[in-house]
């Protein structure tokens, strides 16, 4: 079973958002869309199953380090584990930083700013790539001597803890806005507001950022997001779209050293001859959150489909060590497509329906496949020609009733352009 904080906290996950949820209502604070909610939960699981693969290489290397190069042999007490916590969030911090800074690391931390709300379930809205970049922060403490496994469950710790901060409903914290990473600090973290660009960086603790320069204090409401939107509900595009736009402007780059400065300066920069730095700009006055009409049948449609992803998800995370690597390959392959199905839903994309129907059948016979050896076979293919059968149904007969929303959608957008 995998034991790691991060998985075995996912039921309190969706119960604090529950909780939220109820709390924003009564401040009729609107903060919660279904497209950009089960976006953020999609990217949370495309990050952690590729974060199966990805360890390999952050974990594996941080163990090889410890045992050939570490200085001192730390005991596991209550006394080193606070230390470890300590220096581990001043890591992050320092990693956290320099992906904000460095055009190439940014690639993997913008993931997380795109959204363009503020409540529990952004906390949830990981990068599957930003790994690859921020591992190296680490190896410091391995080098010291702090065991992979205490480092394992510290940075979960960590992580746990920087989930409740992403909230609208909790105010000012009095005290604990002194040293502590509170709602009000991280909600600067993620404005687009020129003066809040690049700020409170922290996880745990906001003391870092006041000792190197980088703290503000929460002001005017934030406005949130990036200052280029994504404009997409795809999981997989949200996570490659910078390093597609970054391809993009390498190209035009004519010398290597100018290549190399655009991946490691800050993002937005270019050479002088493409018009140089391109500085944050005001918030346009015009500005509208990114969002996509969905009839009211898909949206059921799909949050049943996603209580069902949800109990595949856990069980992949929950048995991942009981499974084969052809087997864990597989299912995390059909857990990514049937996200990018459900974006394809959100943005009425002309082939979701078929790309539904072949996912539908992929997904009942892997499910038979996976529990050959565990299950009574009548009871799965009863249970699966069942969930099969409703869905097919569910897309048949609500297939009109698509058609003319898309066609009302696309008669006000013709409208409005005429006017």
């Amino acid at each position: 079973m995998n034991l790691s904080p991060v998985v075995i906290a996912i039921p309190m996950y969706f119960l604090l958002m529950a909780i939220e949820l109820i709390v924003l209502r009564f401040q009729k604070n609107p903060s919660y869309r279904m497209n950009d909610a089960i976006t953020n939960i999609n990217l949370g699981v495309v990050s952690q199953v590729t974060g199966v693969f990805l360890k390999i290489l952050s974990i594996g290397v941080y163990t090889f380090i410890f045992e050939k190069f570490a200085f001192l042999s730390i005991p596991s007490t209550l006394w080193t584990f606070l230390l470890l916590f300590f220096l581990y969030d001043f890591c992050y911090y320092w990693a956290h930083r320099m992906s904000h800074e460095i055009n190439l690391f940014w690639g993997g931390h913008v993931v997380h700013h795109s959204s363009e709300e503020y409540n529990l379930s952004v906390a949830l809205r990981q990068s599957s790539t930003q790994t690859i970049w921020t591992f190296i922060f680490y190896l410091p403490l391995a080098i010291i001597g702090f065991d992979p496994i205490q480092l394992i469950l510290v940075s979960g710790l960590n992580l746990l803890y920087q989930f409740w901060i992403h909230t609208e409903a909790i105010d000012r914290m009095g005290f604990l806005e002194k040293f502590m990473n509170t709602p009000s600090h991280h909600r600067v973290h993620h404005g687009r507001n020129p003066k809040y660009i690049d700020k409170n960086h922290g996880g745990t603790f906001i003391i870092f950022d006041k000792w190197f320069g980088t703290f503000q204090e929460e002001e005017e409401k934030p406005t949130y997001g990036i200052t280029t939107p994504v404009n997409s509900w795809n999981p997989v595009w949200v996570n490659l779209s910078h390093y597609f736009n970054m391809k993009k402007e390498l190209v035009q780059i004519k010398s290597w050293k100018n290549k190399l400065k655009y991946l490691f300066y800050k993002p937005g920069w270019l050479p002088d001859e493409l018009g140089g730095y391109r500085a944050v700009k005001d918030i346009d006055p015009d500005y509208k959150k990114f969002d996509t009409a969905v009839p009211d049948v898909l949206n059921r449609y799909t949050f049943f489909q996603y209580v069902i992803l949800m109990g595949l998800t856990a069980y992949f995370l929950f048995n991942l060590n009981n499974l084969e690597i052809i087997q864990q390959v597989s299912f995390s392959v059909l857990i990514i497509w049937s996200t990018v199905s459900f974006s394809a839903i959100f943005e009425q994309n002309k082939w979701y329906q078929i790309q539904e129907i072949i996912r539908i059948a992929m997904l009942s016979f892997y499910i038979i496949y996976l529990t050959n050896a565990e299950i009574d076979q009548n009871i799965i293919w009863i249970v699966l020609s069942g969930y099969a059968l409703c869905s097919y149904f569910w897309l048949w007969k609500n297939h009109r009733t698509i058609q003319r929303f898309q066609k009302s959608v696309s008669n006000q957008i013709e409208n409005v352009q005429q006017v």
